[in-house]
């Protein structure tokens, strides 16, 4: 497998080539009101970096008070195509018409990824990601970046439409560099791994800020987060990571909504730790968040 040279924002962020830069992501913010509630409590302990709203869900209008009521925090647009749970369902800001393909039978988005790879119209992706971009902008966010709910953009015919409503708004998409068994392995097949390789090179070739490293927090695994986190963020290698975790609150809301709420709210303990945060404050990891990537574009 080939090996990429060192990634070129290192240097434009003021790092060194070996450097380990981290952007600790709380993702799924405004799902529900007990992923408000732990990003809130995170950003004030200092152990998450950034954080992405799902423009389309109930909580939203939360995340965007929260936002206003503190400007520095460092909040993207969670690109929302998929609406993955069997009781709790949210639909597109865009559309209501079944020939856009956002849609599935019942009115909301499709639950899964491959759902909306087969059936979405892209110029209607591209529409419906530009809006939820501009509501956040409208609603106060200084939205820092856009990300992708569930991977769904990691398509061919998907992808520009992620691309260019980022850029629309000036605002980077948050995308991997890489050779083709990085995009492989993270469910590519062989032909649009080669895609993703041109298409990440291009970017790159023309200054736009790329990560390295995607890692998570497991959502199967409430048990033992804290070691978990610690070896993770221990074990990054250099470059810049995307480190995702799903925080949530205890609370019925979570409960009734997410069969994974066990590890969501371990996700959230465990980022609150005493043991994560000394581990931030004394490791050689150089935490920062998209805001400082969006300067480079």
């Amino acid at each position: 497998m080939m090996t990429l040279p060192s990634n070129p924002i290192l240097k434009k962020l003021g790092f060194s080539d070996n450097d380990r830069a981290v952007i600790i992501h709380a993702d799924d913010i405004g799902m529900c009101q007990a992923s408000v509630q732990a990003f809130a409590d995170l950003w004030g302990n200092e152990t998450i970096t950034s954080g992405a709203v799902m423009m389309p869900c109930s909580w939203a209008p939360a995340v965007a008070e929260l936002c206003r009521k503190f400007p520095g925090i460092d909040m993207g647009v969670h690109a929302t195509l998929t609406s993955e749970w069997d009781t709790y369902r949210w639909g597109p800001l865009s559309t209501r018409d079944p020939g856009s393909g956002l849609l599935d039978p019942s009115g909301y988005f499709h639950q899964t990824s491959s759902e909306i790879q087969a059936n979405a119209d892209p110029d209607s992706v591209l529409v419906e990601l530009t809006l939820q971009i501009q509501r956040a902008h409208d609603w106060g966010i200084d939205v820092s970046h856009m990300d992708t709910h569930m991977g769904s953009i990691l398509n061919p015919q998907l992808l520009p439409a992620y691309i260019q409503a980022s850029f629309s708004q000036r605002i980077p998409p948050m995308l991997l560099r890489g050779n083709g068994g990085v995009f492989e392995s993270m469910g590519a097949s062989p032909e649009d791994a080669e895609e993703y390789v041109q298409l990440s090179s291009m970017m790159e070739e023309q200054g736009i800020p790329l990560i390295d490293h995607i890692r998570f927090m497991p959502l199967d695994q409430p048990e033992n987060q804290v070691a978990l986190a610690i070896n993770l963020l221990t074990e990054l290698p250099p470059g810049i990571t995307h480190f995702i975790l799903h925080p949530s609150i205890d609370s019925p809301e979570i409960r009734a909504i997410a069969d994974d709420w066990q590890s969501r709210v371990s996700n959230y303990n465990t980022f609150m730790s005493k043991e994560v945060k000394d581990y931030l404050e004394n490791s050689d990891l150089q935490l920062i968040g998209y805001r400082q990537l969006r300067e480079l574009l």
